[in-house]
């Protein structure tokens, strides 16, 4: 592959949650750090994604940056120790392993959950960001187009996308049928360690109103302020559980709810989703009058069958990388012979502006724009042999030749320093 790119990647596979928290960026981050990129490393093309699960630069350098990418990010995060962290980076340096390594990740197939939907708007805004920062040259341009059409290919032809593959994922999309049951839908989630976190990021956004509680009152205000949700005092959670009409629990304390804590009197109904181990909500509540009670095992069925179906098109989907990561390499290979085509077109241009100027010195301006439109004719024909044969050339490998044979018979190396 003509391209020189690299990926350096930090992510769950290979550093605990504190280390990724250690060195996630926030979108002025990476801005900061796509300009120093450009401005310190002399980089041209480079993209940063950084999620919960992954922190990573893919970039175009002819040498491996990766220990100066790393001191910059540190340098950023204001970490001074950084021996201690490049343990936990992977490095790809070879070109066609990284831009395969781009899909995977984007496609999902690299995800913590498999088959993952955000990630892909994930890339999107990472490149958007990139392009605002005018790190997004032609070979960033041209793969990232490909693996949005891989993509659309993967959500249209498999069933890699299908079901929910996450307990907090699969509680959210319960979440949002349950609450068509009522009019103006009121949910509590109470409990915010990682699967009560992850379901208030799935739900922020909805029509409907979502409110947190955590025994940690500044972690509740901390992502409340983040999502745009509600916070309601850990304190003052349970004389208020009548005012909701879904209660998710992920709060690790057996049968921290129980049927005193819900009116045997209350008219309508109330759906309980108890998302701990040990339960934290007493299954007796159940018998009460017009609760229903969804607890964790039902939930990890379902998401159990989507692993698994998702984990059956995996090979699919990897016959669609393989398909999109040809393309890449086809275009890559034509990206090599460009500059030979642009100098031999560059030199006829100039033998036929020569012999323009020499032969039609008092001639009319009729006999101009005839002349000047048959030599352009004429000119074009004659590119279009050595253009078809070097590309021709580059699919089986040997344009070199090609690109040698040109370059003696025309003098184009002299016409580049010539400029």
């Amino acid at each position: 592959m003509q391209s020189n790119f690299k990926v350096l990647s930090l992510s769950f596979k290979n550093a605990p949650v504190e280390i990724r928290e250690m060195i996630a960026l926030d979108e002025i981050l990476i801005a900061a750090l796509l300009s120093d990129f450009r401005a310190i490393l002399s980089l041209e093309e480079s993209l940063i994604i950084s999620t919960c699960n992954r922190t990573e630069v893919y970039y175009n350098a002819e040498n491996d940056l990766s220990k100066e990418i790393i001191t910059l990010m540190a340098s950023k995060k204001g970490i001074s120790n950084i021996e201690e962290f490049i343990p936990f980076f992977s490095i790809i340096n070879d070109s066609d392993e990284a831009s395969t390594y781009l899909f995977r990740v984007s496609l999902g197939l690299e995800a913590q959950v498999i088959g993952d939907l955000q990630i892909i708007n994930q890339v999107k805004k990472a490149y958007q960001l990139a392009a605002d920062n005018n790190t997004a040259g032609p070979f960033l341009h041209r793969i990232l187009h490909t693996v949005f059409f891989a993509n659309k290919k993967v959500s249209q032809e498999t069933a890699f996308r299908d079901g929910a593959a996450s307990a907090s994922y699969a509680t959210a999309e319960l979440t949002r049928t349950l609450a068509e049951s009522f009019v103006d839908t009121k949910v509590l989630i109470v409990g915010l360690g990682e699967i009560g976190e992850d379901l208030a990021k799935h739900l922020s956004g909805e029509q409907f109103s979502v409110s947190l509680t955590n025994r940690t009152e500044s972690k509740a205000t901390a992502l409340a302020n983040e999502l745009g949700l509600i916070q309601l005092s850990f304190e003052d959670m349970k004389s208020k559980l009548g005012a909701y009409d879904i209660i998710i629990s992920s709060i690790p304390v057996r049968d921290f709810f129980g049927p005193e804590d819900f009116s045997s009197e209350s008219e309508g109904i109330k759906f309980l989703i108890d998302l701990s181990i040990p339960r934290s909500i007493d299954p007796a509540i159940e018998t009460m009058k017009g609760i229903s009670l969804y607890n964790i095992d039902e939930i990890q069925e379902k998401t159990s069958q989507a692993v698994e179906k998702r984990k059956a098109a995996i090979p699919h989907v990897e016959t669609i990388i393989e398909e999109a990561m040809q393309d890449v390499r086809a275009w890559s290979r034509e990206m090599e012979v460009s500059p030979t085509i642009q100098k031999l077109k560059n030199t006829l241009e100039e033998i036929r502006k020569e012999e323009l100027k020499k032969h039609l010195k008092n001639s009319s301006k009729e006999m101009e724009f005839f002349a000047e439109k048959l030599s352009k004719s004429i000119t074009q024909k004659i590119m279009k042999l050595p253009v078809l044969q070097l590309k021709a050339a580059c699919k089986r490998g040997d344009a070199d030749k090609l690109i040698d044979v040109l370059n003696d018979l025309f003098n184009l190396e002299q016409e580049t320093k010539d400029k």
